[in-house]
């Protein structure tokens, strides 16, 4: 297996707070562990599901992934819990077959996720998701009526870290924009289709919902 891409995704983040105070009463300090948010603050801890929407290329083709994952989160810094997803791309015309086809499947498993100052309302976490999936190339004649038959399929082990910039918008959702290198084992599918045909980059958004 070829060594597993990662990177280091270096952001800056610019934090402040402003409270209103009433002429008649003093401001009370912020506790230490109190977490804060772009509509407010919040300390409260626990865990999250969540959906994502991401672009990525497979075989050179435009390509569609869906996601979700939910996990607990601890001491509000560590997250760790389940995930999964599956990918499509667009129909493209295979010579061999003389028909429209495309790549489709799925993946997942346990993911782990470092949150990097998660007391601000803009923050890194680094989600990394191990686990396993499987990909079909699949035909579609149009002949006399749309029929979808499933010409090959594989399964396959991957490891995708990622890195998220989180924005805590209330005390229970978040938003988050992120980079992902989704890495498999060797794909033995079409002759036409490579063995790394999984490996590569994927970018887009997250909705989080739960107790940070």
């Amino acid at each position: 297996m070829k060594k597993i891409i990662l990177f280091l995704f270096i952001t800056s983040t610019v934090a402040a707070g402003f409270g209103q105070v009433d002429e008649t009463e003093q401001v009370k300090p912020k506790k230490s562990d109190e977490i804060m948010t772009l509509l407010g603050s919040s300390n409260a801890v626990g865990g999250y599901g969540g959906l994502s929407m991401l672009y990525t290329q497979i075989d050179n083709k435009d390509a569609f992934v869906f996601g979700a994952r939910g996990g607990a989160i601890m001491g509000h810094s560590f997250a760790i819990g389940f995930g999964g997803c599956g990918f499509v791309t667009d129909l493209f015309f295979d010579e061999a077959l003389n028909l429209d086809a495309n790549l489709a499947g799925g993946y997942g498993g346990l993911f782990f996720e470092p949150i990097i100052l998660p007391k601000f309302p803009v923050h890194l976490s680094i989600p990394v998701l191990i686990g396993a999936g499987g990909i079909a190339y699949n035909s579609v004649d149009r002949r006399w009526e749309e029929s979808w038959y499933v010409e090959d399929s594989e399964a396959f082990f991957v490891v995708e870290p990622g890195a998220e910039i989180e924005l805590n918008i209330t005390r229970f959702f978040r938003f988050s924009i992120g980079a992902y290198y989704r890495h498999t084992s060797n794909i033995d599918l079409m002759d036409n289709v490579s063995k790394d045909v999984l490996n590569g980059f994927s970018y887009g958004v997250n909705f989080k919902f739960g107790k940070f």
